[in-house]
């Protein structure tokens, strides 16, 4: 254990004894910042501890409701930059997004021919038991309309890449995880918002059209700018020089809209065209940033291996300034939502790996299946709450959704990893 690891446990474990020193004595002032020191230094600490290293990410999480819960005016505006702002937040997950797409490859859809039974499985137990056991969870607690629909939103997303990272944690079917991931992950623009529209429709407001361009701005756009630079790793000369032609005119396209042409189309065409023309733009802006980055990765061969942490970063911002925001309405439902996230997650790998086995999938599909139909995209879900302008009530249940599914998922696969499927005595399948 390295020396700055022993020292943070030290200190947190210090902490811990000023934290019950200032609540036996009923002083804030001193169990407070107790409180945020602990849990900082404890996850600094916690990667020097070999048994809960895989944690460590989570203790973060944990990290960013603490300090918003205590000090939630500290997350909610840094001078006259609002952390809640539609924009900011729209950045932010396409960031996430984006360091998501880095992790894949145009190669994992190819998955597809081999793992069709198994994708097929998955993607209809995923986005029916979520959905509907998050609807019933709606209707066991009496939550309001808008933190009712959260649980229905989260519910409803496409699996994250968590789930691939829980599948080879716990040494179960890799290609069709991520198989299952990628086409999730596609299908969500449109099988997103109707779920949302046939469940939640009575809760909230939900624009179908609206709902369906954002997730495209929100997930595909950042994904496509990324398959684009793993594209061009492996692009021919001539391929290349087209990509770079393209962008170029990509360029181009977007300084005369900015200068000029924006207005003027704004005055000929209707609202939904002009909201499908902002989608194009979206994607000729990621079509520069992914000819871009792949300029960058030429110069710096190991960037791929630091972006996802700024999907990381972007995870524990949306914790942070969602719990912050929505705070009081923690404070009143926190615990029941919890036990809601327990139960949802819970049943997401039940029904996941018994429906699985009951389609006669192999063990190791079965358990793949769990974590693809247990785990959701919590970003997504905070990104879509951040741009209707609810953070602090749809953007909840993803707050308190998304550290039980890091914590719960690491338990399962570390569960599996050490019981493994005796390969000799199971039939090989074919998926």
């Amino acid at each position: 254990m390295k020396l700055l690891q022993k020292i943070c446990l030290s200190i947190s474990f210090l902490s811990l004894i000023v934290l019950l020193s200032g609540l036996i004595m009923h002083s804030m002032s001193v169990w407070q910042p107790a409180a945020v020191c602990m849990v900082v230094t404890f996850a600094v600490g916690i990667g020097g501890i070999e048994a809960l290293k895989n944690y460590q990410y989570t203790a973060w999480i944990i990290v960013a409701v603490v300090a918003a819960m205590i000090y939630p005016h500290a997350f909610l505006k840094w001078g006259n930059v609002d952390l809640r702002n539609k924009w900011l937040i729209l950045i932010i997950v396409q960031m996430v997004m984006f360091g998501m797409g880095i992790q894949m490859s145009i190669r994992d859809f190819s998955g597809l021919g081999s793992t069709g039974k198994g994708v097929l499985i998955g993607l209809i137990c995923h986005f029916s038991i979520m959905p509907l056991i998050g609807f019933l969870l709606t209707r066991m607690f009496d939550f309001d309309a808008e933190i009712a629909a959260g649980i229905i939103l989260i519910g409803s997303c496409s699996s994250g890449l968590a789930s691939n990272v829980m599948v080879y944690l716990a040494k179960a079917n890799l290609v069709l995880s991520v198989t299952v991931t990628a086409m999730a992950t596609l299908v969500a623009p449109f099988l997103t918002p109707l779920l949302m529209r046939l469940l939640a429709g009575t809760l909230i407001e939900v624009k179908f059209l609206p709902m369906m361009l954002e997730i495209i701005q929100i997930v595909i756009v950042p994904i496509g700018a990324a398959l684009l630079h793993d594209y061009l790793k492996q692009a021919s000369s001539k391929g290349k020089r087209v990509t770079a032609g393209i962008a170029v005119v990509c360029i181009l396209w977007l300084v005369c809209q900015y200068l000029f042409l924006w207005d003027q189309l704004n005055n000929y065409l209707s609202v939904p065209s002009m909201q499908s023309l902002t989608v194009f733009n979206f994607f000729t802006g990621a079509f520069i940033v992914g000819a871009l980055y792949h300029l960058l990765y030429l110069k710096f061969n190991h960037i791929d291996q630091y972006v996802p942490y700024l999907s990381m970063f972007g995870i524990v911002y949306f914790t942070t300034v969602t719990t912050a925001a929505g705070r009081d309405n923690l404070l009143h439902v926190g615990l029941l939502l919890f036990l809601a996230s327990v139960l949802h997650n819970g049943a997401g790998y039940f029904f996941g790996y018994w429906l699985a086995r009951l389609f006669k999938l192999d063990k190791n599909s079965a358990r793949t299946i769990a974590f693809e139909v247990g785990l959701q995209n919590g970003g997504m879900a905070s990104g879509l709450a951040g741009s209707m302008g609810k953070l602090a009530t749809v953007g909840l249940a993803a707050a308190v959704f998304s550290p039980w599914m890091n914590i719960s998922g690491s338990l399962l696969a570390n569960y599996w990893r050490k019981h493994p499927v005796d390969t000799s005595k199971t039939k090989t399948e074919n998926i």
